[in-house]
């Protein structure tokens, strides 16, 4: 089950890109007592989406536009964020 970060994150990213694909994989278990985990099981994530918001641009530009519409959540509320952003009709190496 999502926790409220997770769900927030989830909603953030359906209302910004429409994707066709969207995962938000809470990798938090992997890193309990590291560096940035701070206990709420919400520490560390993995973004995988695919939209045509995301056509014809670099991966850079993708990932700006992940976190632009995350707002505050990366780097403030979540220690760590991996994203893997995608057009659709791209050859990938992610099982969505």
């Amino acid at each position: 089950m999502a926790g409220p970060l997770q769900a927030e994150m989830e909603s953030l990213l359906s209302a910004a890109f429409s994707p066709n694909r969207l995962q938000v994989i809470n990798d938090s278990a992997a890193h309990h007592g590291h560096s940035g985990d701070d206990g709420s099981g919400e520490s560390h994530f993995t973004v995988v989406i695919e939209s045509e918001a995301f056509a014809g641009k670099s991966r850079l530009q993708r990932q700006r536009m992940v976190n632009a519409a995350l707002g505050d959540i990366p780097g403030q509320r979540v220690h760590a964020l991996a994203i893997r952003a995608f057009a659709p009709n791209e050859p990938t190496k992610e099982t969505l």
